[in-house]
């Protein structure tokens, strides 16, 4: 019986942490002027916030964004009490206080949470980051809202305000009219609070030029690899490595199909290998008759559809003693990274990270190289 989770496991996860702070420090060093923060929602993007978290605060980091209260509470366990941690969709009502005690900073997006905040205030200082919208329309106060509000925020003392903070709809697309109408927009709020930091780029704004770096940057998806310039080249290094093993390697002629629906036919004789990874581990069903795998840098495309635990390779021009049970096919690497899946997923590379299952074993290569178990 193995006593290795590696060996159990139909499929392993290996997280480079080493290159989520490279790539951090690249960001950084891009927004120089500014301070550069660390967005780890969702669970550090799928790839696990504390581990994450605690790796960029090892390489000088001090101020983490993450979505929900129960983040925040989570990563504040892993984190310590020196860290700053900002709460993006800010308190629903009634749980101001338990901010509070976890010394969690809300980001405040609509009047009720100013006011709950406010009234907060009247028993401590508190922080607090401010978002207006200038273009999203998400989340944020309304020009209109703003306009409303601003002359008591300056006035309330016991607030202390970290950043007043916008989001830009349109970074990826350099290009976009409402990139620079929405940093007008910015600019005009700020002047309200001139005394406040201003948060305005996260990945993609970053590549925008300094204009849009403000005082403090917020990068997410590009820390983990993900091209913040769609059709540039990537300066960003891969972070991850999905490896699948091999069920089984069968013999298949001419005519027989493969898969749920008989949704592939083979148009040859050939040897299909079935993997242990299916949709209920984030490989994405959209990604069926599209996407591939490589076995020693041999690229073997995927057949037929994905289901839920298993996934069909043509392994045909593969030499048998790289395909056979138990041997690996590179699902995600250097030779076909998040982007790439996404691509041919029709999606983002957002949403293959976040989408990244619990099944696969995780090895997680700490900054010093060394790999350390899940």
């Amino acid at each position: 019986m193995s006593s290795d989770p590696a060996a159990r496991a139909g499929a392993v996860l290996e997280i480079d942490l080493g290159a989520i702070v490279a790539n951090w420090r690249l960001l950084a060093a891009k927004a120089a002027t500014a301070r550069c923060a660390a967005v780890v929602k969702a669970n550090g993007y799928g790839l696990g916030a504390a581990p994450v978290a605690t790796a960029l605060a090892g390489a000088g980091c001090r101020l983490f964004f993450v979505a929900t209260l129960d983040e925040g509470i989570s990563l504040r366990r892993a984190l310590g009490q020196t860290a700053e941690i900002a709460i993006l969709n800010g308190p629903l009502p009634g749980t101001a206080a338990e901010f509070a005690a976890e010394r969690l900073i809300p980001v405040l997006n609509e009047p009720g949470q100013i006011e709950e905040w406010r009234r907060l205030s009247e028993q401590r200082s508190v922080p607090a980051i401010l978002h207006v919208d200038t273009g999203m329309s998400r989340l944020g106060l309304t020009a209109r809202e703003f306009a409303i509000v601003a002359d008591d925020l300056a006035r309330w003392k016991a607030i202390r305000w970290l950043a007043l903070m916008s989001h830009l709809a349109c970074a990826d697309e350099p290009n976009h009219p409402l990139n620079e109408l929405q940093l007008r927009r910015f600019a005009t709020a700020r002047k309200r609070l001139p005394d406040v930091p201003a948060s305005l780029a996260a990945s993609s704004g970053i590549f925008l030029g300094p204009d849009y770096h403000a005082d403090l940057v917020r990068p997410g998806a590009a820390m983990y690899g993900v091209n913040a310039q769609p059709g540039s080249p990537n300066p960003l290094r891969p972070v991850v490595r999905l490896s699948g093993k091999i069920l089984q390697i069968r013999e298949i002629d001419r005519g027989e199909s493969v898969g749920y629906g008989a949704a592939h036919v083979m148009e040859a004789p050939g040897r299909v290998a079935t993997v242990a990874v299916g949709y209920a581990d984030g490989w994405l069903r959209s990604l069926s008759h599209r996407g591939c795998g490589h076995i020693a840098a041999r690229r073997v495309p995927l057949l037929g559809r994905v289901s839920m635990d298993l996934l069909a390779f043509d392994v045909s021009a593969v030499d048998p003693a790289h395909a056979h049970p138990g041997a690996a096919i590179e699902l995600l690497g250097d030779l076909y990274g998040v982007d790439d899946a996404a691509a041919d997923a029709g999606t983002i590379g957002y949403e293959i990270l976040t989408a990244l299952g619990s099944r696969y074993h995780r090895i997680y290569r700490d900054p010093a190289g060394i790999n350390l178990p899940e």
